[in-house]
């Protein structure tokens, strides 16, 4: 924690000085009290108490204004260390390999994001801070009650064994009790944000009260954890009025001997009575404070757990040649996506620059994984695929990337304009490249329709867009960033037939000059292609053009194409 605050050094150390202060003037008010009751108001001095009531005033006006300050200063120097701390896990989050986020729930990040640092702010505003002033300002009044009776000091800590058990007994409770709360609130965060994004497939199968049930059975556990930490306080903290009222019951009891003996004076009591409470007081907020430390430690661990997850995209090639020709090879390559057990067998081919090539071939043939591989979302296990001539791994991992432009099936629209959604902010592209690229794919009639036109916003994941609509939509987005290796990834099976004719010849145009890679299940939108490899089974079976893929008797690609336009009534 100690580099993030690094930053900060100044607003941590005024805060720090804030807090000494603060504990400096703690026992001052009982101080004057003392010495007001013995000298003035048992001597019936009322000149002398008027002075002694204006000193406590200001006295009371220093401490609200030290106060004020330690709050402001220890609340921004938790949001400013927050603020860093989020954006590097953001960062971090951005940059990890896609094989991370299948096996890591979206909820359990989203509530490492926000919900837990959130709970390490308070570390800073309520926590560390805070602790050092309570333990400081206990050390402060344990002195000034000690120099002024040392033995009514030792008489008020007589039940303090008692509430130092009882803290440590407290202190384990909690723990386990946090840990339990932090992980129902990421088992509910990770339920809510699945089934509110697939609230449609609910509602499709009416499903609504089977999945009401599960949430009822989360969120009780919810329920569950905060209530036995709640319960945990609801035991400790009347022990700890219990002990309170012990020490001022021994400290009445034996100062009230001790006034009568004429031993010591009436206003160390009323002292000591005030000393006791701005001990209790600062313990219980110890306790307090103690559990704000205990679960932001916690939600800490469970934050550094995600920073120290070192799951990249190895990103050690340096290679930014000036132009990229995009000629394609996969040299024997093998890849699997757990252990051992193969998406891709032994695949080899060759793609030379402005060609455009199809695979096709059944669900889980390995088509997909073909162009992640290519993309290096994923790392394979064995043999090479190379770009121009070098192998990708050569390269820097951005600079290869920005050469590569995909449409997928399953479009993704942001919560943003049109025109973001087109651009992803990229202050290099132009509006007038927008323009042209919409008309190009023939989406500018329908986006100027729409409310705003290009400022239209878009609602989450493109609710509010048809799917032909959004998947036009990602067509411009590819187009604009210049590709040189362009992929389509089923990127017409959201069209419509008429749609898809429209914007066929677009794509025919688009492809013009660039090294194109076309997954598709018609095999109507790829009879062009210069090649066509059919796989199955994580196998090339065929290579060739669509012709001479057509002339191989009982050949796979023949009966793919039989068997669809057959179906068809072609």
């Amino acid at each position: 924690m100690s580099r993030y605050m690094r930053p900060y050094k100044g607003i941590f150390w005024a805060s720090v000085i804030l807090t000494i202060l603060l504990a400096a003037v703690a026992p001052a008010l009982p101080m004057l009290i003392e010495y007001t009751l013995d000298k003035y108001i048992l001597h019936a001095d009322a000149s002398g108490l008027n002075w002694m009531l204006l000193a406590m005033i200001g006295l009371l006006i220093l401490q609200t204004i030290i106060r004020y300050y330690h709050t402001l200063t220890t609340n921004i120097l938790g949001q400013d260390v927050i603020r860093d701390i989020r954006i590097e896990v953001f960062n971090h989050i951005s940059n990890l390999r896609l094989k991370y986020f299948d096996n890591t729930p979206i909820g359990k990040l989203i509530t490492r994001t926000i919900s837990d640092l959130e709970t390490i702010a308070n570390i800073f505003s309520q926590g560390l801070i805070q602790i050092i002033g309570d333990l400081l300002q206990l050390l402060v009044i344990f002195g000034v009650m000690l120099y002024t009776d040392w033995k009514l000091t030792l008489i008020v800590l007589v039940p303090m064994p008692i509430m130092i058990w009882a803290t440590y007994i407290f202190k384990e409770a909690m723990k386990s009790a946090f840990i339990d709360v932090r992980t129902a609130v990421s088992n509910l965060n990770t339920f809510l944000q699945e089934h509110i994004s697939g609230m449609a497939i609910i509602q499709y199968f009416s499903r609504e009260k089977q999945e009401m049930r599960k949430f009822d059975e989360i969120n009780a556990k919810h329920r569950d954890a905060h209530i036995r930490a709640n319960w945990y306080f609801s035991i400790f903290f009347p022990v700890l009025e219990i002990i309170l009222a012990i020490s001022t019951g021994l400290l009445v009891w034996y100062g009230s001997k001790q006034i009568l003996d004429n031993t010591i004076s009436p206003g160390v009591v009323v002292a000591f009575l005030m000393y006791i409470n701005m001990i209790f007081r600062p313990i219980r907020e110890l306790i307090d404070r103690f559990n704000t430390l205990q679960m932001g430690m916690v939600s800490a661990e469970r934050i550094f757990e995600v920073l120290d997850t070192d799951e990249f995209t190895p990103n050690n090639g340096t290679k930014q040649p000036a132009n990229i020709q995009g000629e394609i090879e996969f040299q024997h390559v093998w890849f699997a996506y757990n252990d051992e057990k193969w998406v891709l067998k032994d695949v080899s081919f060759h793609v030379n620059p402005g060609e455009t090539l199809a695979l096709v071939g059944a669900t889980g043939a390995g088509k997909s994984s073909t162009i992640n591989i290519l993309n290096r979302f994923y790392e394979i296990q064995q043999g090479s695929i190379k770009l121009d001539g070098t192998d990708i791994r050569d390269y820097d991992l951005n600079y290869l990337r920005r050469h590569i432009s995909t449409v997928l099936q399953d479009v993704f629209l942001f919560s943003d304009s049109i025109l973001n959604n087109i651009t992803l902010n990229n202050p290099n592209i132009k509006f007038d490249d927008v323009v042209e690229a919409a008309k190009k794919v023939g989406a500018y009639d329908f986006i100027m329709r729409l409310p705003g036109g290009f400022n239209y916003q878009v609602q989450e994941r493109g609710a509010t867009l048809s799917s032909g609509q959004a998947q036009l939509i990602s067509f411009i987005r590819a187009l604009v960033h210049n590709p040189t290796i362009l992929i389509l990834d089923e990127a017409t099976s959201s069209v419509d037939t008429e749609t898809e004719i429209m914007i066929q010849q677009a794509i025919d145009n688009i492809m013009s000059g660039r090294t194109a890679i076309v997954i598709a299940h018609r095999l109507s939108t790829i009879q062009k292609a210069d090649k066509i490899i059919v796989f199955d089974k994580g196998e090339i079976k065929e290579i060739g053009t669509h012709t001479e893929l057509l002339n191989i008797e009982e050949g796979y690609y023949k009966k793919l194409y039989d068997l669809q336009f057959n179906s068809l009534g072609i």
